[in-house]
């Protein structure tokens, strides 16, 4: 069973060295704008213009523009720049943001009424750079007063902005200390400390699905491989069987929990290609959370949700490429369903296998134990009929003596067989399942 984890490793070992990477290089910013009108009234400034400028040098980088929401978004913004939004649209009176750092913030920025339009570059530097000067007359006297108010607003701002950067400075480096910390910890299987360390850069900044996708995640991995060594724990100490198994339940759970807020932060971006760069995310929460269902269920742990593993399978079939990996996938939940006594449940997915490989042996064995007692159960001769069928055909296969599972399961549908043929007096019938297995396939 630890063969089974060591691919995790790498894979946890690989995500974490690229997401430094990330942090050391960009970072992304997003917002929205609103308008606010001249009643009062406010509502999201779609299709505005957003152009950022770099105010340390004397560069434009590229442009985004708002959606529906009012919502922009920038990947990869270089870390440290000094830089100016300028804001201009439809509408809209033309604006500015002065010193905006990369990061991940929330800005809401408001606009408001004007005649649409854009500033030009000449405009947004001097602006960015300009202080007020004391003039003397009355007409530069109004207007260094003005000055004056424009001056302690763009201050505040700069404040206000400047205690931002701060925090994401902070997060960031939060962030990146715990996904290595949290990386070692779990290389060295030292579980617990691999959780809180994942906690502590999740909860730098939770909401922003760049970090926190990839800390909840793993999150998610370490959880899961503290539950199976607490289930594990509670084979050799049988006393205490049933403490060790709320433990291995309490982490399963919290294991699931993690990858649905993974899901859930990806389900949030509104932007379909911003969304798309997070596939791998997605795909690693499904992935996580068919296996944690099927684990609860193998473990003995709870084996009250079986519809939840088969919506966890579901899922992940959706997303999964790999015709061996979803066959694996579905026969786990199904054997698990099937030990546990869900035989009714696990037919489908059984049959399903078939459908896509109809000589899987193995999934022609455990299918016909599950006729056999669901036939068994209400004293339907067709039904295990069928049953028979099935494990005949899984009987002719070529033995794998090295296979522990598949030897359990050559003993289990060898006692039914012969269950059905001395007491139901039943005779296994020729070409009456959709094929005979292949010579030598294995699952």
């Amino acid at each position: 069973m630890l063969r089974k984890y060591s691919k995790f490793l790498l894979t946890i070992a690989i995500v974490l060295t690229g997401s430094v990477a990330i942090f050391a290089q960009s970072a992304p910013l997003r917002g929205k704008i609103e308008l606010k009108n001249a009643d009062g009234t406010t509502k999201p400034a779609e299709n505005v213009l957003v152009e950022v400028y770099r105010i340390d040098i004397k560069a434009k980088l590229p442009s985004a523009k708002t959606d529906k929401k009012g919502q922009f978004v920038f990947a990869g913004l270089p870390l440290g720049a000094n830089m100016t939004l300028a804001l201009s649209g439809a509408g809209i009176k033309p604006d500015l943001l002065p010193n905006v750092k990369a990061g991940g913030e929330d800005l809401t920025i408001t606009v408001y009424p004007g005649d649409g339009s854009v500033l030009t570059e000449d405009q947004v530097r001097n602006a960015a750079t300009t202080t007020p000067k004391q003039n003397s007359g009355q007409a530069t006297a109004q207007q260094t007063e003005e000055q004056k108010k424009a001056k302690e607003e763009y201050d505040k701002k700069v404040a206000e902005v400047s205690e931002k950067n701060k925090k994401i400075e902070d997060a960031n480096n939060i962030i990146k200390a715990a996904l290595e910390e949290g990386s070692k910890a779990f290389q060295a299987k030292n579980y617990d400390l691999a959780v809180a360390k994942f906690d502590e850069g999740i909860n730098a900044d939770p909401d922003f699905p760049g970090s926190a996708t990839v800390l909840n995640n793993n999150k998610a991995l370490a959880l899961r491989m503290r539950g199976f060594e607490n289930y594990r724990q509670g084979t050799t100490d049988k006393a205490n069987l049933a403490s060790w198994l709320e433990k291995a339940k309490s982490d399963f759970q919290g294991s699931i929990g993690a990858s649905q807020r993974t899901l859930a932060l990806i389900g949030g971006i509104s932007d379909p290609a911003e969304a798309g760069k997070f596939n791998q995310a997605k795909f690693s929460a499904f992935s996580n959370m068919v296996e944690v269902r099927r684990l609860l269920i193998a473990t003995k742990a709870d084996e009250s949700e079986p519809d939840e593993a088969i919506k966890a399978l579901d899922a992940y079939l959706a997303v999964e490429t790999d015709p061996a990996a979803k066959v694996k996938n579905q026969i786990g939940i199904a054997d698990a369903l099937r030990l546990s006594g869900n035989t009714a449940k696990a037919i489908a997915i059984y049959r399903a296998v078939l459908e896509a490989d109809p000589n899987q042996t193995d999934a022609m064995g455990s299918l016909g134990l599950c006729l056999f007692a669901e036939g068994a159960g209400s004293s339907n001769k067709e039904q295990m009929q069928e049953g028979l069928n099935y494990m005949q055909r899984f009987s002719e296969a070529p033995d794998r003596p090295t296979d522990k599972t598949y030897m359990e399961l050559k003993q289990s549908v060898a006692e039914a067989v012969k269950y059905l043929k001395e007491q139901e007096k039943l005779t296994p019938q020729k070409g009456k399942t959709p094929t005979t297995p292949a010579k030598g396939k294995k699952p």
